[in-house]
């Protein structure tokens, strides 16, 4: 480990949570700069042909969260 990168982890608990919520917020604001591997595109492609297929198939948040909570409930 980089002896730079000791202070980063002797934040607290919440100074480290706010330091990956403030990298993620820089990330995203490039997002458009992000590489996409061609594997991954084609699958975006393919899964969005199959909704485009079938849109009645797919789940609201709503529903996805319910059985997420369901079936570790048990």
């Amino acid at each position: 480990m980089s002896s730079e990168l000791t202070p980063v982890f002797e934040l607290s608990w919440s100074e480290k949570l706010q330091l990956v919520q403030d990298l993620w917020d820089d990330l995203a604001a490039d997002a458009d700069d992000m590489p996409v591997s061609p594997e991954l595109m084609a699958e975006l492609r393919r899964r969005k042909a199959e909704h485009l297929r079938n849109p009645g198939a797919a789940s609201s948040w709503e529903e996805v969260k319910k059985r997420i909570r369901e079936h570790h409930a048990r």
